[in-house]
């Protein structure tokens, strides 16, 4: 008789094979056509909304690893809000303006930009960003993420511009909008301001040198010195700066010195005197007279080349880390210059253009690119006798993040959004937020209170102009209410391309005239708006416009570069309109680094792309990556990696489908009762319960390492080491209506419900497949795994304190017979664990309790016999006597005690007689 046909073993033909990258596109589509995300909306219409606001990705490349990771972080969000009894639409936005697009649309379609009007250029920059919106949408929904991908936000969207006009002009109402002269960041290669989210800072080798300013006026405070070679010692790193120096600045509570050596004078801070005489080489000087930084004031000096004075002024900002304590002051060229020679009438000096050279004003230099302007500047100041020491530094210096070049200071009439107007109550909104991780409250906090007002006009192209006039006779600015109401409305209707096509008549209220002369004639402003004003009024154009969504947001999610980027801006923007926060709760992430923890990058080959992830391995396991580490810190990734988690992944899945494979004819709505489950099923069913509290703790944390932790923990060691393991004996060999298997299939069932439910937010692909072949109760909805709710804990399935500590008690004895198990293979004492009979011998309360759990004992170690000895404590392992059931596989003493099956075991014998 073929007994193997009576067992309940799964069948071979089974779902759930390997091959994520081929099976999850099928799976797309399908959740395309079935329309889930719209279905998720409709099930969830009615109950509390939930909003994570998209941060729009700049739409001019393929996505990265970092910004996979952003999406995926935000799709476990999304998913795991949906199945927690709120609403959670997901709207994704795209930012389509800016400098890149323009830099690459020329260089990719190789336009003639001076052959082409500004509407033509501005329709090739759109299709340009259109094109990678098409492209990035795909690679992010390939990630699995729900979400309406076909009605996205776009910041060249016609009604984004219209609003984000109505913004501008709510500010300007405010007076915190202002044309001003300042010095600016300011990209000579693309030939436009920045903002100071639009600059990093790299090392770079510079000259540091140290310039004498031969004293013109001492204001009689010097007496006795021959002011010909007297001089004051100013210290810089940036020489082409010089030709627009105008003054000299001094700490006015410092005490200066005059340092006498080889017949000249040296004018330094004392407490630098001696590392200004190293740096000369001097080692032979003398101190004579002192002075405060406040008696030097006014004094005059002679720039070292250019015809004209420099002022000796005060000011706060200098300081005894570097230098001479005489700070060279060009105006044109710094935020603290240009703020220290507010109060003495200086002029601002800009000797140099947009592109870079040097001009006029830089005298004999002029015509040489800034960068490339020092060499000489250096050696007419040692050929003049006036440069008293040079050395080779490594410096901190800002560059464009976008086009990567060095930036400068540079002071130009630029357009500014007052943020020290508004730093109180941008504080108070962020107080009034909750951040993840913690510290980053204070580092929003210090970045608003330390930065200077925000730079937003550009000299570009490809953006949403500034909706200013100007009089055509007085030149003066107009821009009002009424002006504002026009310009939002033709953005409305015609989108931003109207302000470069259509005449300023055509974009103003019909009859207006200037308030200030009369004249009926005006012109447009040609500079658009930064970027990152677009972007910073998602809050006005997306949230307030849809009617699915609502503000403020209950979360931002970023990487940390968006302190001081996204972040901000929405923050300043939403302050200066609304006076509140944009958002609830703010949670920034890391950034991805390789195996070793270095910064990716091209240069150094360890890039790895998404796309080779999800065509190697399925985004299931990329998802699974994300969830594996605390994404607040920096993320390591490497293939290595990536083979570790596609292996925790088979076990995670596997341990799923031997669940699944032996639910076959078990009917959800006939279970077992709680009251009437052994013991060993409830212990399971008390162990979900645990997992299930502290996934769902780690959910509404998002803490989702702690998930992946724990399911995988639960999978392997409870489930499959354990649970799955001791129960085959009663799913293969019971009877097959037995309540012993009903019961095993009863806590089956639960525990796969239970998982893949938990596991939907992250194993995206995986939960909805397993969901779609497991049989499901009444109420569920078997359409998708994000239609039903995230498990909860079942009190009917928990243990008393007793049996919770009898079977701590038997999982611990169990790993030591375990362990003995192995030692007994080794020796080749048995082969397999049915072979063996073990014999514990241990005290008498140890005993005592042992007896009591006897018969459970064999099942529990998977073994053919266990036997109770007094003596010495310890584990022996024998091979069991008896003879082995062809069935079951254990050794048994009542081997053909059954005349018609001689070959089984009494408890096998009598199943296969009843299914006979």
């Amino acid at each position: 008789m073929d007994y193997n046909s009576t067992l309940n073993l799964p069948k071979t033909e089974f779902p759930m094979r390997a091959g994520l990258p081929m099976r999850e596109p099928a799976m797309l589509k399908d959740w395309e056509e079935k329309s889930i995300y719209a279905k998720l909306m409709e099930k969830n219409a009615g109950k509390p909304l939930y909003i994570l606001h998209d941060g729009p990705p700049y739409a001019n490349g393929d996505i990265h690893m970092g910004t996979a990771m952003n999406k995926v972080l935000k799709d476990f969000i999304v998913r795991y809000k949906n199945m927690s009894g709120f609403r959670a639409p997901y709207v994704p936005g795209w930012d389509t303006h800016g400098l890149p697009i323009e830099s690459q649309i020329i260089k990719k379609s190789k336009l003639d930009r001076s052959k082409m009007t500004v509407p033509e250029f501005r329709d090739k920059c759109r299709d340009f960003a259109l094109g990678f919106v098409d492209t990035q949408r795909g690679q992010f929904m390939r990630l699995g993420g729900i979400g309406d991908w076909f009605n996205p936000y776009l910041t060249l969207a016609p009604e984004f511009e219209a609003c984000q006009i109505e913004v501008f002009g709510e500010i300007y109402e405010k007076g915190l909008i202002y044309k001003g002269l300042k010095p600016v960041y300011w990209c000579p290669h693309d030939e436009t301001a920045l903002a100071e989210a639009e600059v990093e800072y790299m090392d770079q080798e510079v000259s540091s040198i140290y310039v004498k300013f031969r004293v013109e006026d001492d204001k009689g405070k010097l007496l006795g010195l021959d002011l010909s070679k007297t001089f004051f010692v100013i210290w810089t790193t940036t020489t082409w700066t010089l030709p627009g120096n105008v003054a000299i600045s001094v700490n006015p509570g410092f005490e200066y010195c005059v340092a006498s050596a080889g017949g000249e004078n040296y004018i330094v801070a004392s407490e630098l005197l001696e590392s200004v005489m190293k740096a000369a080489g001097i080692d032979d000087y003398s101190v004579g007279i002192k002075l405060s930084g406040a008696d030097l004031e006014h004094m005059k000096t002679r720039h070292p080349f250019l015809d004209r004075d420099s002022l000796i002024i005060t000011g706060d900002h200098v300081t005894l880390d570097a230098g001479s304590g005489c700070v060279h002051t060009a105006p044109g060229h710094g935020h603290e210059d240009f703020a220290a020679c507010r109060g003495y009438d200086l002029p601002v000096i800009v000797p140099v253009d947009a592109k870079g050279f040097m001009t006029e004003e830089a005298g004999r230099f002029a015509g040489l690119y800034y960068a490339k302007a020092g060499a000489p500047i250096e050696e007419l100041l040692s050929e003049s006798g006036l440069l008293l020491a040079t050395q080779k530094i490594s410096h901190t210096y800002p560059h464009c993040w976008r086009c990567k070049h060095p930036v400068v200071y540079r002071a130009t009439e630029q357009w500014f959004c007052s943020v020290d107007a508004i730093k109180d109550a941008a504080e108070k909104a962020c107080r009034g937020a909750e951040w993840s991780p913690a510290w980053g409250e204070e580092r929003m906090v210090s970045m608003v209170r330390e930065r200077s007002d925000w730079c937003i006009s550009r000299q570009r192209n490809w953006g949403v102009p500034i909706p200013i006039f100007y009089c055509g006779e007085c030149k003066k600015a107009l821009i009002n209410r009424d002006t504002i109401n026009k310009v939002s409305s033709v953005f409305a209707s015609e989108g931003s391309n109207s302000w470069f096509a259509k005449d300023a008549s055509e974009l103003l209220p019909e009859g207006i005239v200037c308030p200030e002369c009369g004249c009926a004639s005006f012109t447009q402003e040609t500079d658009i708006m930064d970027v990152w004003f677009d972007s910073g009024v998602t809050h006005a154009a997306v949230l307030e416009k849809r009617e699915e969504l609502q503000s403020p947001a209950d979360l931002y999610l970023e990487g940390g570069d968006q302190y001081r980027g996204w972040f901000q801006s929405s923050l300043l923007t939403s302050v200066a309109t609304k006076g509140t926060a944009p958002f609830k709760n703010v949670l920034s992430h890391g950034w991805i680094v390789d195996g070793e923890g270095k910064k990716m990058s091209k240069s150094l080959g360890n890039t790895i792309l998404p796309g080779d992830i999800i065509k190697d391995y399925g985004a299931d396991i990329l998802r699974l990556w994300v969830s594996s580490a605390d994404y607040r810190n920096d993320v390591r990734i490497s293939k290595e990696i990536f083979k570790q988690l596609s292996e925790i992944y088979l076990k995670i899945r596997n341990t799923c489908r031997f669940i699944l494979g032996n639910l076959e004819g078990f009917d959800p709505d006939s279970m077992a009762e709680p009251s009437s489950l052994l013991e060993l099923d409830l212990w399971a069913l008390s162990r979900l319960n645990r997992l299930t509290e502290k996934v769902t703790q780690a959910y509404e944390d998002n803490e989702f390492h702690i998930i992946y932790h724990s399911v995988h923990n639960f999978c392997v060691v409870e489930l499959s080491n354990f649970y799955l393991d001791v129960i085959k004996d009663r799913l293969y060999c019971s009877g097959k209506d037995s309540h012993g298997r009903l019961s095993a299939q009863t806590a089956m069932y639960l525990i796969l419900d239970a998982l893949v439910r938990m596991m939907a937010p992250i194993l995206a692909f995986t939960s909805e497949e397993i969901w779609s072949f497991m049989p499901h109760e009444k109420g569920a909805d078997a359409e998708s795994v994000l239609f039903n709710a995230m498990p909860s804990v079942s009190p009917e399935f928990e243990l008393g304190a007793d049996a919770a500590d009898k079977w701590e008690r038997l999982l611990a004895l169990r790993t030591e017979v375990n362990l003995a198990l192995e030692a007994a293979r080794r020796d080749k004492l048995i082969g397999k664990p049915l072979e063996a009979c073990v014999t514990i011998r241990c005290g008498a309360a140890e005993r005592a309790f042992l007896q009591g759990v006897l018969p459970e004992l064999g099942k529990v170690f998977i073994v053919s016999e266990v036997r109770l000895e007094d003596g010495p404590e310890g584990i022996e392992i024998s091979r069991a006597g008896g003879e082995k059931c062809v069935r079951c596989w254990t050794y048994s003493h009542e081997i053909g005690g059954n005349e018609s099956h001689p070959e089984l075991c009494e408890r096998c014998a009598g199943v296969v007689s009843a299914q006979a």
